[in-house]
């Protein structure tokens, strides 16, 4: 029971932190204790190891150990994602040998497939173009999405690459490159995922997150048969016993099939974090946006409610500019408003180059348009078929245009 019971513990404490450190800086859990845990542990306590260091070695170690972070955290290295197989793959090697003579031969051929397919996401993620912006394919990447002139707005160079930002693109400082419909990068796939692999990463998860749940199921399916076998009184989720005898006839059947009760536990704690993650990805989806733009639009609301964000509407033949912006895009509409931000809290004044009509405040998110949100059905194709099924809107009039890659 001991040993069941430190295994068990070990793998909360990590999952939990893991959860903290992939949820803590989101938005929605910024003003959390989630949140609060997270600036603990990536700010507070390292400043105070930091300042303990520089009194006793002058800095020398906090030097060291920020010269193999930023390696680490700021250079592209496989050392997370070796990690990551090579959990999958022990955890495998422990569950299989020992289970397989008890699994129907239908489990055994779900089991090959469940197994196999988070292998084939993770390679298909982790070697795609991720949506590189070239020189060469800039102007591509240019007429896939329009600027919305909230988030992204045309003209913007990047400072590393020096290319013009195509809009819902960001500049990764680990991939050194721009990234098209930027997401975030991904340590577990050593890439970023964008543009061009973001399907392969929500599959990737999914799988990932139906593998450990199969193997929960069947790892729990095998230790119910060995506790039937050795206690005939037993029913279906322990009906009839007290909550001491439960526990106490559950760590028996972990001790004597630790193998299978070890990686059923790993996988029983592990599977919310990976359905959590698959799921805040499905949000993001229904939303219309990605991680880094959620980012950008929790920073527009701390504007609204500080009263400085103000908005008004672009003219309907208003000519672009095709040196920073393409005259038409693949999207089916157009943005109709501009929101800027005062220093002063006033409304913008003077004359603008953009907008027509008189300036309003705005308070809340919910007054504003999301041009990339199309509905959730729209929204999914595009992440997974990016290139097809919808139509351009010219740029002077209601006339449909179809759409071309390239």
């Amino acid at each position: 029971m001991g040993t069941i019971r430190n295994v068990a513990i070990v793998v909360l404490v990590i999952s939990f932190f893991t959860f903290v450190a992939f949820f803590g800086r989101l938005p929605a859990l910024r003003n959390t204790p989630i949140g609060a845990l997270h600036r603990v542990i990536w700010l507070h306590i390292p400043g105070g190891l930091r300042a303990l260091d520089q009194r006793l070695t002058q800095g020398r170690m906090s030097a060291w150990i920020m010269k193999l972070a930023h390696t680490l955290w700021n250079d592209r290295h496989p050392v997370v994602m070796v990690f990551f197989i090579l959990l999958l793959s022990v955890s495998e090697c422990l569950f299989l040998p020992p289970a397989w003579s008890m699994l129907s031969t239908t489990r055994k051929i779900n089991s090959v497939i469940i197994l196999t397919l988070p292998y084939l996401f993770l390679y298909a993620a982790a070697a795609s173009d991720p949506g590189y912006i070239t020189p060469e394919n800039l102007s591509h990447q240019m007429t896939l999405y329009p600027y919305d002139f909230t988030i992204f707005h045309p003209g913007q160079t990047c400072n590393t690459c020096h290319l013009l930002k195509p809009a819902r693109s960001k500049h990764c400082s680990i991939c050194k490159h721009c990234i098209a419909k930027m997401d975030h990068h991904c340590i577990f796939i050593n890439n970023c995922v964008g543009y061009g692999n973001i399907h392969y990463f929500l599959l990737l998860l999914l799988t990932t997150a139906n593998l450990t749940t199969y193997a929960t199921y069947i790892g729990i399916s095998i230790l119910s048969d060995q506790v039937r076998a050795e206690v005939p009184s037993w029913k279906a989720w322990g009906s009839g016993f007290t909550w001491s005898q439960f526990t106490n006839i559950w760590a028996w059947a972990l001790q004597e099939n630790t193998r299978i009760g070890a990686v059923t536990l790993l996988c029983l704690l592990t599977s919310p974090l990976v359905w959590g993650l698959f799921g805040y990805h499905l949000y993001l989806i229904w939303a219309g946006t990605t991680t880094n733009e959620s980012m950008k639009w929790s920073d527009w609301q701390v504007e609204m409610t500080e009263g400085f964000a103000f908005k008004r509407g672009l003219a309907s033949d208003r000519q672009k500019d095709e040196a920073t912006e393409p005259a038409w895009t693949r999207w089916p509409v157009e943005s109709e408003q501009i929101i800027v931000r005062t220093e002063d809290g006033l409304p913008p004044r003077g004359p603008q180059a953009i907008g027509v009509g008189e300036w309003e405040r705005v308070w809340k998110l919910a007054d504003v348009e999301n041009l990339y949100d199309l509905g959730f059905w729209d929204n999914l194709w595009d992440v997974f078929w990016p290139r097809y099924g919808f139509h351009c809107r010219s740029a002077n009039a209601n006339q449909k245009l179809p759409c071309v890659a390239g």
